[in-house]
């Protein structure tokens, strides 16, 4: 094994019974308990309407747990663009900057939305993986799942609520590629309009700060990183169908930049880690119903006890929906994890892996990201 780092992914869960405030501490300790394990990154989503995530700004939030830290990288996966604009996005990582100079990733993403139509290859559309799956597995054995589709959420009221109350009324997305481009220019002192008007973020300007694109296929967000010499994150976690086209699409586009020379890869993964096989997968079991409640449109519920969620109705229906995540879900002892993580590294080349785990109660969660550091560390 070469030892690749490990990252967290963290999106504040709150607990059944529980609330925000003990989230958000329990993520403020977890990011202290990780940089003691050694994990080198430690980023926060942003989520919204979800009454079991309590992660809605990555800003806010990196600005505590940076008090809280002192070598562990902190960062966003990632600040959504959509209803954001360039220049506060500079300035809030600029602030926290600021006063911890070196540390901040700011990782980018397009706001959830309707889902890109796929154009046919032969229209500049995403290749076909190079790595080869058949039956649903790469030849090392990493689970590759068909693809799941998004359309009935389209025009869900819940999901027009969420962009009606995150936009201002009548406004219009950027570009994201142009977005992109902006928040490189403002971070370089570099941004000028077409009429030769500077700006000049402060602070934000010569933050130093690395930018990183979140993608889970091979289209613009991909295509976005490659082009500027951007590090990329591909979501397995989130999108394992396409996780192959997703770093595949980057490594195509990319060109060498000031930061990069080469391609620089993360790869998300959903885990949970307990001394045995059982006991891990005893905690992982509220995981299909959380996953549900995410697709349905619900909002994500807080996170259950195993308990709770055998209590919970479940049906056919229900497994087809959350399959693909469930069966990419890494969950046993320490080896099997890791073994896990190895055959996902190989599969998809990556530089580094950013290890998301949900469970119930903290001290489990804590313990998983420990048995996963001692175990990778015996392999490296």
């Amino acid at each position: 094994m070469s030892g690749i780092p490990l990252g967290v992914l963290d999106l504040v869960p709150v607990a059944s019974g529980s609330t925000a405030a003990e989230a958000l501490t329990n993520s403020i300790d977890l990011a202290r308990r990780t940089e003691e394990f050694g994990y080198t990154r430690y980023w926060f989503a942003e989520h919204h309407l979800n009454p079991g995530v309590a992660g809605t700004s990555p800003a806010v939030v990196l600005a505590l747990t940076a008090s809280a830290t002192s070598t562990i990288r902190l960062g966003s996966g990632a600040v959504q663009l959509g209803h954001r604009t360039a220049l506060s996005t500079v300035e809030e990582f600029g602030l926290i900057d600021a006063l911890h100079p070196g540390r901040l990733d700011l990782g980018l993403g397009r706001s959830a939305g309707p889902p890109q139509r796929r154009r046919p290859v032969e229209d500049g559309g995403e290749p076909a993986p190079a790595t080869q799956v058949t039956g649903g597995y790469t030849p090392n054995g990493l689970r590759i799942p068909d693809r799941f589709s998004f359309a009935h959420l389209l025009g869900h009221p819940r999901v027009a609520l969420q962009q009606k109350l995150l936009n201002l009324p009548g406004a219009q997305p950027q570009d994201y590629s142009e977005q992109v481009d902006d928040v490189l220019a403002l971070l370089r002192g570099e941004y000028r309009t077409p009429e030769g008007v500077e700006a000049h973020a402060v602070p934000g300007e010569g933050a130093d700060v690395q930018v990183w694109i979140l993608g889970s296929s091979g289209g613009v967000s991909a295509e976005t990183a490659g082009r500027n010499g951007l590090r990329f994150a591909a979501n397995y976690h989130v999108s394992p169908a396409t996780v192959l086209e997703a770093a595949e699409g980057y490594r195509a586009a990319f060109k060498p930049s000031a930061e990069l020379d080469r391609p620089y890869v993360t790869v998300s993964a959903d885990v949970v880690v307990a001394e045995d096989e059982e006991t891990a997968h005893e905690l992982a079991t509220g995981y299909g119903p959380w996953v549900r409640s995410i697709r349905t449109a619900e909002g994500a519920i807080p996170y259950p006890t195993p308990a709770e969620a055998r209590t919970l109705p479940w049906s056919e229906e229900d497994r087809k929906l959350v399959a693909d995540r469930v069966e990419t879900r890494f969950v046993g002892s320490p080896r099997t994890v890791a073994d896990h993580l190895e055959r996902l590294r190989e599969a998809t080349g990556a530089d580094e892996l950013l290890i998301t785990t949900i469970t119930h109660r903290h001290a489990d969660r804590v313990r998983s990201y420990r048995l996963l550091a001692e175990e990778w560390r015996r392999r490296g």
